[in-house]
């Protein structure tokens, strides 16, 4: 601002923050040692998964994605042949590549090298997309990959200043008289990352190359299973950090100090760094894994190769275990309980929440938000939702376990409020390690755990959606389809590309518009009508190309075709799949229509459970407007059911307040409580509890409840006192 340039010395490791909240670090490549300066934004999205059902990927949310990245060195074929063919792609002309008149005419003369291309361009225009003409579309099928690689390289190290003369910086040793294949920038090998994003039928890995550029977002666990929440209007806040929605923001807030893990990739040594590191910990709580004795910590140690796969602190504890005459047993990260001859698939344990052991990074994310939007010392920073991301378990059919498939979903789907509650109050689950089988977990997944009747609970969650507008995406754990195994890589990679999104391409309005979801449709098959739209929509290869494009070099590839639609795969199955689905929703939905607590329910649950156990609700099926209608925020806002839910409240905090006063006046009467330093706290206590009451009774108070979720009428018995109007 003064027109001084300011130097910054920046020490490895640590952390500078930008009076903008913008932090910088300088940190060594896990692969190749090289040292370089990392940026983060000031603010971040916090990802909130809802109406989880077990094994769905809750805790995956908030693990960082780093453990899963891999280091290789870039392989090129014949340099010389090579270098040739991306000089041809480099000086090709990309004018006409597209489809439509529309795009056509749209002027795009930038060379693949300009200074004016990303190279997030870069990889959209070499990247098969429907936009494109079929004989574009073809050419693009002849470069191969490793062609692609070398020139997403070659532009993410480009210079302006280098010209044409791009060749000269790239080379390949000479070994043995031939030509190497490790390619070299400046004299230096290059890695490049890979990722796995699931697995083939025949258990290879999927492993694709993340751009050069790429760098896991950084994350602070906010919550696990958990949490609780609150429904507020935007109108009480000002400055409040992001975009949103809707009218009303959710806040949540953890309800744990430690977080039940199930470590399901610690088994390959060396892979989950974090939970090593937690069970490196002496005052571990553990289940399911193996005991071990001393004697098997020394042969640990005697094998050597495989010693070494674990991370340090993991390497540490057993070295520290065998010398340690005191210890009779101990576990290891990859070895569960042995039964029934086989090892349990079900390990846990209770991880220390990582706030509490590392609290810089959440002070961090706090201070780089409190100065992005200029919020003073003396008001708090606020982290509302930005997305909600609930996950589900899918799995293939068990034909000797006699479970059915349930792998219908794609990676990603979005559903329309009907259609996901129909899910919600389901609450299906595949055969997942936490659980014995598969089946429903009740309302929410919350069955076991919650004491509240299920309508009460589906009342407030779907209040939530309509209020906030949040989307309902949803992520794929376990299965998609029979092909693919991908156990929680999706779950992992969600929050990457959300991180990376804008919140207009979030929107499910733009990305249905833009051609990046499609709706899937009912059809026959074998003379039944399978209800496949209970499905919402699903991703296209188009929001691949483009939004993949973010994180890999090669994104069409990541999620082929039949990763994007599971019935190219099997059409047996899937039909068999989504029977499975509606078939147990008629059955949930059934129990509230026969024990009556389909009357507790808000309008458009109601509707809901109808359409879920006998296919219409008053005649009407669930693509008729004026069902869907019941969904709309406008329609809530003047509706006399959501009224009465603000009343009910008003109400409610009154009895409460009235209730306190008197106990308050009792206390103070009480000659207990006349010690002097204990009645003034009671005094002020009862005047705030008065001011409180008195703001309660003003008649304004009910229209600035409107954006909240009110009280559910269930409980209108509840409150003492008289009914207020």
């Amino acid at each position: 601002r003064d027109g001084v340039e300011h130097r910054l010395r920046v020490l490895p490791h640590e952390t500078y923050v930008h009076p903008t909240g913008y932090k910088i670090r300088m940190d060594r490549h896990a692969g190749s040692g090289a040292w370089r300066l990392i940026g983060t934004q000031a603010f971040g999205l916090l990802c909130h998964k809802p109406c989880t059902v077990s094994g769905g990927g809750k805790s995956e949310i908030s693990k960082s994605i780093w453990d899963a990245i891999e280091y290789f060195p870039i392989i090129i074929g014949d340099y010389d042949a090579d270098m040739a063919q991306v000089k041809a792609i480099l000086d090709r002309d990309y004018q006409n590549r597209f489809r439509t008149t529309e795009e056509k005419h749209r002027v795009d003369d930038r060379s693949v090298l300009s200074n004016k291309r990303s190279l997030g361009s870069v990889i959209k225009l070499l990247s098969p997309s429907p936009l494109y003409t079929d004989e574009y579309n073809a050419w693009l099928k002849t470069i191969p990959e490793r062609i692609k690689a070398l020139i997403f390289l070659i532009k993410r190290f480009y210079l302006p200043d280098w010209g044409d003369a791009w060749a000269e910086h790239f080379t390949v040793d000479t070994v043995n008289g031939a030509a190497g294949n490790i390619l070299k920038f400046e004299g230096r090998p290059l890695l490049g990352s890979y990722l796995r994003v699931g697995f083939c039928k025949d258990g290879r890995r999927r492993i694709f190359k993340l751009r050069q550029d790429f760098l896991p977002a950084e994350k602070v666990q906010w919550e696990d299973d958990i949490t609780a929440s609150i429904v507020l209007p935007l109108s009480r806040f000002e400055g409040l950090p992001g975009e949103f929605p809707g009218m009303s923001v959710k806040f949540c807030k953890n309800a744990e100090a430690r977080f039940f893990q199930r470590p399901d990739d610690a088994v390959h040594r060396g892979y989950d760094k974090q939970t090593e590191k937690d069970m490196a910990r002496i005052d571990n709580f553990i289940s399911n894994f193996e005991p071990l004795t001393r004697s098997q910590a020394h042969e640990m140690m005697e094998k050597t190769v495989e010693f070494s796969a674990y991370s340090e602190p993991m390497r540490r504890f057993i070295e520290e275990v065998e010398k340690d005459d005191n210890f009779d047993w101990f576990v290891a990260s990859d070895q569960p309980r042995m039964v029934g001859g086989k090892p349990s698939k079900n390990p846990r344990y209770l991880q220390l929440d990582p706030n509490y052991t590392n609290t810089g990074k959440r002070y961090l994310a706090d201070i780089g938000t409190r100065l992005f939007y200029r919020i003073p010392a003396d008001r708090p920073v606020h982290h509302p939702v930005g997305a909600a991301l609930p996950g589900r378990r899918n799995n293939p059919a068990d034909h000797e376990a006699k479970i059915r498939p349930l792998a219908v979903f794609g990676p990603l789907h979005y559903q329309e409020l009907p259609e996901l509650f129909m899910d919600f109050v389901c609450s299906l689950t595949g055969k997942s390690p936490s659980t014995t089988g598969a089946g429903s977990e009740g309302a929410l997944t919350k069955g076991p755990f919650n004491a509240l009747v299920p309508t009460t609970d589906l009342n407030a969650a779907l209040l939530s959606y309509i209020l906030t507008g949040y989307g309902g995406f949803s992520s794929a754990a376990g299965y998609i389809g029979s092909k693919y195994k991908i156990n929680h890589d999706i779950s992992l990679l969600v929050p990457e590309l959300w991180a990376r999104m804008e919140p207009t391409e979030k929107n499910p309005a733009f990305l249905i518009e833009n051609g990046y979801l499609e709706k899937v449709e009912d059809f026959e098959f074998e003379g039944r009508k399978i209800l496949a739209s209970r499905l919402g929509y699903r991703i296209t290869s188009l929001f691949a190309t483009t939004f993949l494009g973010r994180i890999f070099d090669t994104p069409s590839a990541v999620f082929p075709e039949d990763f994007l639609k599971p019935e190219l795969q099997d059409l047996s199955e899937f039909a068999d799949g989504v029977e499975n689905i509606t078939e147990a929703q008629a059955k949930v939905a059934r129990a509230y229509l026969e024990d009556g607590s389909v009357e507790a329910a808000i309008p458009p649950l109601q509707a809901i459970l109808h359409v879920m156990a006998e296919g219409t609700w008053n005649g009407k099926g669930i693509e008729d407007p004026e069902l869907r209608r019941l969904f709309d925020r406008d329609y809530v806002l003047s509706s006399d059911w959501y009224k009465e839910r603000l009343d009910l409240y008003r109400d409610k905090q009154i009895s409460f307040l009235e209730r306190s006063i008197v106990e308050i006046r009792k206390a103070r009467a009480d000659s207990r409580f006349t010690d002097p330093a204990f009645a003034p706290r009671l005094d002020r206590t009862l005047k705030a509890t008065e001011q409180e009451l008195g703001s309660i009774l003003d008649p304004s108070y009910v229209k600035s409840l409107v954006g909240t979720l009110g009280a559910d009428v269930l409980f209108k018995g509840s409150q003492s006192g008289k009914k207020r109007k």
